[in-house]
């Protein structure tokens, strides 16, 4: 047997990239001080070739009837697309004690198939039981087994064949081929790919679940999420019983997909309405509150936007936004200021995202700006009111994407009066159109409703 090489790299944190000396600056995704040293060891012994495969035609290649293995969980296969595909990967992120162990060991349950492996790095066999009897959870299908070397996993699985294999973390599992420490660069692009590769090779599901750095980033390197078929973040509040599982890479459905749970004794259950949840205690006649409806995915959503503006008691007003981008946050600001004609420079303004839920898209910034104007003038908005558009720099109300599904969602709840783009009605069917108020600019907003 030949002997074992070992050398000196510099690895991206960022993405991974080896470089063979110090640059400061990572040549492959450009990140500045992203390099860290690392020991890298490799064998020299040669691997054996694998079998080749072999090109196929396109049309041959494409399969139109996809296998689902569906979870029966109604919330979690939409997040999928309908399902797991037998031989993906799939990659749940989330912080500390969030719930991800929880809703993984309720989806295997639910699962179909002879055999499947949990395999834990972070518990024993004993915790794991222990968890499962918490949530009444006693399958003779599923095998548990507290590890967290690579190579005695891919020993078991290879052993057992199981139709699905849960790595808990993938953080934690090393290689005995490294001797990087559990969680360094390499050992989670080394371990994960190998992982993937015997994932692909027996045709069975694969689910990883890892760990979040400080700033809500998915910890070790980015190739970790190019790797995967699926990546998903399951967001919350520890302190709060509510729990938002969003996908945001799917190569077997739609990005950006939600689903609701809510946290009881017997684990994480599906809301059975996530369409009225974000707005079932909201106060009516109150000043500062708006409604929306955000898009996630293929899903319209009701939100309840909330708003607090008071008088500052410091040299510089504060400015907080949960749930949407601040950057954005402050534009709005400022365009309310410049083009609607409201004082906000002496005013603290705070705005929040009822239910915990965050949203990047503009389309709600008429319902922020309505809330905002409400709030300064201490006039409550309609109840039954509401606010669709994307606001610009000069005060105007533009047009949004996919505007009819959003009102008719609107108008399923009961809610009639509904402001939109005055661009966006020509677009509208007849019906629709007779029953929106079309909206140019901010002034002319705030001449509707005040």
């Amino acid at each position: 047997m030949k002997s074992e090489k070992t050398k000196t790299a510099f690895v991206c944190t960022n993405c991974g990239n080896v470089q063979p000396k110090w640059t400061g600056r990572c040549p492959e995704c450009g990140a500045w001080n992203s390099l860290t040293e690392e020991r890298v060891q490799k064998s020299t012994q040669p691997h054996p070739v694998a079998a080749r495969r072999q090109p196929v035609l396109l049309g041959e290649s494409v399969s139109s009837n996809i296998a689902r293995y569906q979870s029966n969980i109604g919330e979690f296969d939409r997040v999928l697309g309908g399902g797991f595909v037998n031989g993906s990967v799939t990659l749940m992120a989330g912080e500390p004690g969030i719930g991800k162990s929880t809703l993984i060991l309720q989806i295997l349950h639910k699962l179909p198939g002879e055999c499947l492996l949990y395999c834990s790095g972070e518990e024993s066999e004993e915790q794991l039981l222990l968890r499962a009897h918490r949530l009444q959870i006693a399958d003779e299908r599923i095998m548990v087994l507290g590890e967290n070397n690579l190579e005695e996993i891919l020993a078991h699985i290879e052993r057992l064949r199981p139709a699905v294999v849960v790595i808990d973390s993938i953080q934690t599992v090393y290689s005995e081929n490294y001797e990087n420490v559990p969680g360094s660069v390499t050992q989670v692009r080394e371990c994960a790919g190998q992982l993937l590769r015997k994932a692909k090779e027996l045709g069975i599901i694969a689910i990883f679940i890892g760990h979040i750095t400080k700033e809500g980033l998915l910890a070790g390197p980015k190739v970790l999420e190019h790797l995967v078929d699926t990546v998903l973040y399951l967001e919350g509040n520890r302190h709060n019983f509510y729990r938002t599982l969003r996908s945001i890479k799917n190569r077997f459905g739609s990005t950006n997909e939600i689903g609701v749970f809510e946290m009881k004794e017997s684990g994480l259950e599906p809301v059975e309405n996530p369409t009225l949840f974000f707005v079932s205690e909201r106060r009516e006649h109150v000043a500062g509150s708006a409604i929306t409806v955000s898009l996630e995915g293929t899903r319209p959503l009701l939100i309840e936007t909330q708003a607090l503006v008071t008088q500052t008691v410091y040299g510089t007003p504060q400015r907080t936004a949960n749930g949407i981008d601040y950057r954005r946050f402050v534009m709005l600001i400022a365009v309310i200021e410049r083009r609607g004609g409201i004082p906000l420079r002496t005013q603290d303004v705070f705005v929040n995202l009822a239910g915990g839920l965050h949203v990047d898209e503009t389309a709600i910034d008429l319902s922020v700006v309505a809330a905002i104007a409400s709030c300064y003038k201490e006039i409550p908005l309609a109840p039954n009111a509401v606010f669709l558009g994307e606001v610009g720099l000069v005060g105007e109300v533009r047009s949004i994407p996919f505007i009819a599904a959003r009102i008719k969602e609107a108008l399923k709840f009961g809610y009639d009066q509904v402001y939109v783009p005055r661009s966006s009605i020509k677009l509208l069917d007849a019906d629709y159109q007779k029953r929106v108020i079309g909206v140019e600019s901010l002034n002319h907003l705030f001449s509707l409703i005040f």
